[in-house]
């Protein structure tokens, strides 16, 4: 029937980590001991303080039509988040909230991007940025980096990457699917490039800017010369862990403010009002509310990549934000383990899921050919069971 279907909904690939965590979810209903490590959700429950802010909304009864750029006083709020945290000066005018930062990014590349407009995505990147790039007639330009270079792009290939049809650059710091945090020094180096293409537009994602162990943080948009092209994407999903809330919200140019809104007032109209009420409970908050999680993901990391570093033909690099790791299994590449012949990441992660039942995703939906993606937003002892599976299995 897929004829019958439009063009643009068959050229859509299908988010590789919804569906290994479809697969994971299937395979564990049928009695399989999987341990799924394959979404990017943290496994603490949202803070009561914020779950407080929650009720409370349902009883002043917010239960009617929010506007579509969001509540003022959220806006208010995210204001002075990017204030405190970022240095960055948003009016509320200049915030646009949303169902999820996925929407958010969806919005942005729905009003900047016209057929042909191509969008340069530092390789891995996450999975569905390329997919939104297509689906509004951009084309994504992909630049390959590696563990060696810690995943980072140099300004050298940032410049190599540029031509005349080139209209944004997508990024994420901290980093998802590695881990990877760009230092000032770094965005200030890839700022450099970007001064000399006026026209160019930054979209920086930084939904897990919390989430980081390097001890400091930096948004692009904080550099000189730069706020007039960023656009900062961010929320609360991961670190507060209110996923399910899916409260999302950018900080831009106005006329790409007032654009976002206007097509959100066609598609969805404005995010869920109670959690727009608790969100700006959790942007109000100051950030040590979230120490104990920070610290959690802290020792976990130096767990996973201990581990991992233990299980030869493995490669890993130390990365110091999100919650996950982004092993290099290239060496497996052309070999047959237990009977099963290894030809690229994808068929390790596979591989894993069937011999080890250990759900990862393939590095391929990243960018990256090379890599797999796990997440260790879980207990410990769920992680060195699954790193026991994964180290017997690749050992074969």
């Amino acid at each position: 029937m897929n004829h019958i279907l439009s063009d643009r909904i068959n050229n859509l690939a299908t988010s590789q980590t919804l569906a290994m965590a479809a697969l994971a979810r299937e395979l564990k209903a049928q009695g399989k001991d999987i341990i799924s490590l394959s979404l990017g959700e943290p496994d603490f429950n949202t803070p009561d303080f914020i779950k407080e802010a929650v009720k409370k909304a349902v009883d002043e009864n917010y239960s009617t039509y929010s506007p579509v750029e969001g509540y003022l006083e959220l806006r208010e709020a995210i204001s002075r988040k990017f204030t405190r945290d970022n240095g960055l000066d948003y009016k509320p005018s200049q915030i646009v909230v949303s169902t999820g930062a996925k929407q958010s990014l969806y919005n942005i590349a729905q009003v900047m991007l016209n057929d042909g407009d191509e969008v340069i995505l530092p390789a891995p990147y996450w999975v569905s940025y390329f997919e939104i790039v297509k689906l509004s007639g951009g084309v994504p330009v992909e630049v390959p980096t590696s563990v060696d270079t810690d995943f980072k792009i140099t300004p050298a290939q940032l410049e190599a990457a540029i031509t005349p049809k080139t209209k944004m650059m997508w990024f994420s710091s901290p980093c998802n699917p590695s881990g990877s945090v760009y230092s000032r020094e770094e965005l200030t180096a890839l700022a450099k490039v970007l001064e000399k293409h006026p026209n160019i537009y930054v979209v920086a994602d930084e939904i897990y800017e919390h989430i980081n162990f390097s001890g400091t943080f930096c948004s692009i948009g904080s550099i000189p010369g730069m706020l007039e092209k960023t656009i900062t994407v961010n929320g609360v999903a991961k670190a507060f862990a209110m996923t399910g809330y899916r409260i999302g919200y950018i900080g831009a140019p106005e006329f790409i403010a007032k654009a976002c809104t206007k097509i959100q007032g066609q598609v969805t109209s404005g995010a869920n009002s109670v959690a727009q009420r608790a969100t700006i409970t959790a942007v109000d908050a100051d950030p040590s509310v979230l120490n104990h999680m920070v610290q959690a993901f802290h020792t976990r990391r130096d767990l996973v990549v201990g581990l991992l570093k233990e299980i030869p033909g493995v490669k890993i690099n130390v990365p110091e934000g999100a919650f996950y790791v982004f092993p290099d299994v290239s060496s497996f590449f052309g070999k047959t383990l237990k009977g099963t012949e290894i030809k690229d990441a994808n068929d390790v992660s596979m591989y894993l899921l069937a011999e080890a039942n250990v759900a990862t995703v393939t590095g391929d939906a990243f960018g990256n050919p090379n890599c797999i993606r796990f997440s260790y937003a879980t207990s410990d002892d769920i992680l060195k069971e699954a790193l026991r599976r994964i180290k017997e299995a690749l050992t074969a």
